[in-house]
């Protein structure tokens, strides 16, 4: 990466973080969540991560279990949508790469899904 650690484009953002390690990948996931939980709420953050992972509520709870969150803070929020203390929001990272297959890939569709967002902050 760069002195910034971004890129001027998404694509060349993902071939950046396509060179990066699965640990370097997996900070960078599990930061970009708390920060996008900050600033946009968890209900975003399990939005995108949805989006870019193409896993539903169901399978996001078995990742988050998966990763050491506990089961007993998963909850609905009053649209049915699924919700977790954001604090917690680390342990889809690790969930992911516990059960899902091709979680790399996912966890990079997922920090190019926010580009833009990581370019504002």
């Amino acid at each position: 990466m760069g002195a910034t650690g971004l890129a001027t484009t998404p694509a060349e953002y993902r071939g950046r973080l396509l060179e990066q390690p699965d640990e370097q990948l997996d900070a960078w996931a599990a930061e970009a969540m708390r920060d996008i939980s900050i600033r946009r709420g968890v209900l975003a953050a399990l939005h995108d991560l949805r989006a870019a992972s193409g896993l539903d509520d169901r399978e996001l709870e078995k990742v988050f279990a998966a990763g050491g969150g506990p089961p007993a803070v998963v909850g609905r929020d009053t649209a049915g949508r699924l919700m977790v203390p954001a604090v917690t929001l680390h342990c889809l990272v690790k969930g992911f790469r516990a059960i899902v297959p091709g979680a790399r890939e996912k966890l990079v569709d997922y920090l190019v899904e926010n580009f833009e967002e990581l370019v504002y902050a």
